[in-house]
């Protein structure tokens, strides 16, 4: 080795010991002909002391350097207790360069954080230098080794699937490899391993599992990484949907309280229904940190009759309404910062994200119910707001209206934006649930016929039965995802293993036996020969380490992400190929 020891080895114990250290130059101080330089490695700082400039001829900030010298302990007001090797230093007899910085930096890397992203990601090799970055990728990979013990613990055997395979429709657009030695075809890979590992359980194999790279070409988000992206693949033969439920709450419970300091919320996870979550939520990936409960008012004015204000009745009758209550007499008047101040801004939040008229409320203060809403409400049918949506003297009853389509999607935009303005989040916890009972079913109002809402390899519950005897819009699925503070981390389902169930359900969804057959053969035909009961899910591994890590994009924790257009911006792809690659694979690209 080059090295006898790490950046972050030494101690006082190693005091007087004649040390070769190797790593970047992180910093150069020169304090009146005395000269200190931070060495960084992969491990950690260690300050070096030169007593000679000549020491640093040729050598700029991340030149890689060797250097020899003896452990000495630093003076008490030297002392850095913020660094493992903060009670020593070493001084050096020499210096070699290693590996020159010849280049002037497009920024330090310390600070690379506060760099434009394109920036960063063209240079990524410097910015995974910085230390909040570096350490993101450390605890990826020991995340991932905590993941794989944790199933092999649990009697799932690690087996990998294709990487080449045949394009399927799995909800988003498949990337196409073309075929050299089959003209006019193409591979695709795997947006998930879906097919594959339920064909493994009717092969035989009882629990499967593995850290499964995906590839789906769609569009980036906060959450989610354009292009590839891990999950947690696994299965399991003769399961129910709970004993899936079991092992995914041991691991990730046990995953988080491993790799964080926040509380997590204990297994068992909450179940809550879908159409429960949407009603109450206002989404079906809740974040339960925000305390806030949406209320249906719908019935509430629908039945009742209502004062006229002006020649104007109440302006959400006969209209789907929803209620959040919440008291936001709290806040203090101030610049800014006062209830007049929050009213204001509700209502301009309100309208920007598409409530017409902004949003109405009335507000209990001193016994009184206050509010542009009050005027058209009778002292009787506040009482019963009171009754129904539990308001106490000082809370406020927000009022979103609007129509079926979008009026759950407003109701959880507001009840997420009163949260964080009001301060209700519990920023220190991991709040975990399961979303279950998904509609087997919806209408598609575009190709005006009825569609899969999920996964068109669940098992309807009821079976059969239900598929022959029900309104398909009532059918519901064993489907389930896993939301933690409002971030999906992962789907499932219990599958549809029968092929005369599967056949009865995608009749259901317009498509004839033909049509299974050719684009889900080989899951049809080894259905046919006999296939176990099995269900499983996948949590998204990146997911996971971004909350983890406190991130707040997903980018942050993988080494080498495509920017938010699905370019590598490093490399340079997508890129263009020689006419010769072309021919090769029988491609003509069109102007």
């Amino acid at each position: 080795m080059l090295r006898t020891h790490n950046c972050n080895e030494l101690s006082v114990e190693h005091i007087g010991v004649a040390v070769t250290l190797t790593g970047w130059v992180d910093t150069v101080r020169d304090h009146g002909g005395v000269i200190f330089v931070d060495l960084r490695d992969h491990y950690g700082v260690t300050q070096v002391v030169l007593s000679s400039d000549s020491l640093l001829d040729g050598v700029t900030r991340e030149t890689v350097v060797s250097v020899s010298g003896t452990v000495t302990k630093r003076d008490e007001d030297t002392v850095n207790p913020k660094i493992a090797t903060g009670l020593v230093e070493v001084r050096a007899d020499s210096l070699e360069i290693l590996g020159p910085c010849q280049l002037s930096l497009p920024f330090e890397p310390a600070h690379s954080t506060d760099t434009r992203e394109d920036v960063r990601l063209k240079y990524r090799f410097l910015d995974l230098r910085n230390p909040s970055i570096h350490n993101n990728i450390i605890l990826r990979a020991k995340v991932l080794s905590f993941l794989r013990k944790q199933m092999e613990a649990l009697g799932f055997l690690e087996i990998q699937t294709p990487i080449l395979t045949a394009s399927s429709p799995e909800g988003a657009r498949d990337y196409l490899v073309p075929s050299r030695k089959h003209k006019g075809k193409f591979y695709a890979l795997p947006q998930a391993p879906q097919q594959f590992k339920q064909l493994l359980m009717a092969s035989g194999f009882d629990r499967y599992f593995q850290i499964a790279p995906c590839f789906r070409d769609e569009d980036a988000r906060q959450d989610r990484s354009p292009g590839e992206f891990y999950q947690l693949d696994f299965e399991m033969s003769f399961a129910t949907q709970e004993d899936v439920f079991e092992v995914a709450e041991s691991v990730i419970y046990n995953t988080f309280k491993e790799f964080s300091s926040k509380e997590v919320s204990k297994p068992p996870f909450r179940r809550i229904a879908f159409n429960d979550a949407m009603l109450k939520y206002g989404t079906d990936k809740p974040d339960l940190r925000n305390p806030l409960i949406i209320k249906d008012l719908t019935e509430f004015f629908a039945t009742r009759e209502f004062l006229e204000f002006n020649g104007r009745t109440i302006p959400f009758k006969n209209k789907l309404v929803r209620g959040i209550v919440a008291n936001y007499l709290v806040k203090k008047d101030g610049e800014g910062d006062g209830k007049k101040a929050f009213e204001k801004a509700i209502d301009a939040y309100s309208r920007s994200i598409g409530m017409k008229f902004g949003c109405g409320y009335i507000t209990l203060e001193e016994g009184e119910f206050k509010g542009p809403i009050a005027k058209f409400l009778t002292d009787e049918q506040k009482k019963e707001l009171c009754e129904i949506c539990g308001i106490n003297e000082g809370d406020s009853l927000f009022f979103i209206s609007d129509a079926p389509a979008v009026i759950n999607k407003l109701a959880g935009e507001m009840r997420t934006w009163i949260a964080n303005e009001l301060g209700l989040i519990k920023n220190d916890s991991f709040e975990f649930c399961f979303i279950v009972d998904f509609p087997m079913y919806e209408y598609n109002e575009e190709a005006k016929k009825i569609d899969f809402t999920h996964n068109p390899f669940s098992m309807p519950q009821g079976g059969m039965d239900a598929l022959l005897n029900k309104d398909p819009l009532e059918i519901f699925a064993y489907q389930y995802d896993i939301v933690c503070n409002g971030v999906e981390l992962s789907s499932g389902a219990v599958r549809n293993h029968n092929p005369e169930i599967m056949k009865k359900a995608f009749e259901i969804a317009g498509y004839g036996e033909e049509d299974v057959k050719a684009k889900f053969g080989a899951l049809y035909t080894a259905f046919s020969y006999g296939a176990p009961p099995h269900a499983g899910m996948a949590p998204g591994v990146d997911r996971m380490i971004m909350l983890i890590a406190e991130e707040e994009t997903i980018r942050d924790v993988i080494a080498f992400p495509l920017n938010g257009n699905a370019q590598d911006v490093m490399m340079g792809a997508p890129g263009t190929v020689t006419e010769q690659q072309l021919r090769e694979v029988h491609i003509k690209v069109r102007d």
